[in-house]
């Protein structure tokens, strides 16, 4: 049974029946999907599920501990809704564009005379409604954005991996890059996929935190399969798969990301300290004309740089 919504993908049933969206004293009757979680006061507990560790040839060697921050039970749907569409608008170009009667060229004489003729009155060649006319309400360029805070865009990601964790739909496997160094097989890929109880006909999400290319060209001829690493990691790829396939290294990174320990992204002091190294950095290189034609952008790019440069895959 797969749960569709007019503004999401199909969800598997497990993201609503998970222990997550079990709610102890409320309803989801008195939730809508829509309400944003601005609206009630947003809070945050901790999840601890634990997930099996399987080899590569299948065989369960362990358990690991994935301990995520998520919303509470009574505003967890509504936080995923938001975060989803928010993910979704914000990828709209939003570039469509249409010409209106005016803006087509030509029409400017009359067609035929008004009266006399015992057709209907023409006054331009480009109505719309002729061939070859304008365009009535047709579409314009516009932004489609959506502005949704950062902590709860993150809050949004690790309630609906902490909610596939909690219904068993989840699971880690070892490191199995190494196994596709002599060259990338798809047969030996999809066998690993049923060692691991995985068929690869359902769709499946995958997050690595190195993606080698052998492994790259083994997968990428499954159409059910997503291959993410932490700087790919999205909303709608965890909510539209029915399994989640974690390595070792992955699931050390959810729970420094988006655990109860983790430090929260877009700290101020952070982003100050961020800031001044930009600005020392812009300052050193000792050319006005750099810093006043690329100055703002090279803020960006750097900022963007020490997130991601430093190895923590934000």
């Amino acid at each position: 049974m797969r749960i569709s919504c007019a503004a999401t993908p199909s969800l598997s049933s497990s993201f609503v029946a998970s222990p997550l969206f079990a709610p102890n004293s409320h309803s989801f009757a008195n939730v809508s999907l829509a309400k944003a979680p601005s609206a009630v006061r947003l809070r945050v507990r901790c999840e601890l599920a634990a997930i099996p560790v399987l080899s590569f040839s299948g065989e369960k060697v362990g358990d690991v501990p994935l301990d995520l921050k998520s919303a509470p039970s009574d505003t967890a749907r509504a936080v995923v809704h938001r975060g989803l569409v928010a993910e979704q608008q914000n990828q709209r170009r939003g570039t469509a564009s249409t010409l209106t009667r005016g803006e087509v060229r030509g029409g400017g004489r009359k067609p035929y005379p008004q009266k006399k003729t015992g057709g209907a009155r023409r006054g331009s060649q480009r109505t719309p409604l002729r061939p070859g006319g304008g365009v009535v309400f047709g579409p314009k360029p516009r932004d489609w954005s959506v502005k949704i805070n950062r902590k709860e865009k993150r809050l949004a990601l690790s309630t609906a991996l902490a909610s596939a964790a909690a219904a068993a739909d989840a699971l880690v496997v070892e490191d199995f890059g190494q196994e596709f160094e002599a060259g990338p097989k798809t047969k030996e890929f999809v066998a690993a996929m049923r060692r691991w109880g995985l068929d690869p006909k359902r769709k499946a999400m995958f997050l690595l935190t190195e993606v080698s290319d052998n492994v790259l060209l083994s997968c990428r001829n499954i159409g059910t399969i997503k291959l993410l690493t932490p700087r790919t990691l999205n909303l709608f790829d965890i909510l539209d798969s029915e399994k989640l396939v974690f390595t070792k290294s992955a699931v050390e990174y959810l729970n420094s990301m988006y655990g109860e320990n983790a430090e929260e992204e877009g700290d101020g002091e952070a982003e100050e300290e961020e800031i001044v190294l930009a600005e020392s950095y812009i300052m050193k290189q000792g050319s006005e004309w750099f810093e006043w034609e690329y100055g703002a952008g090279v803020c960006l790019l750097l900022r963007r740089y020490l997130h991601f440069g430093s190895g923590s895959g934000r």
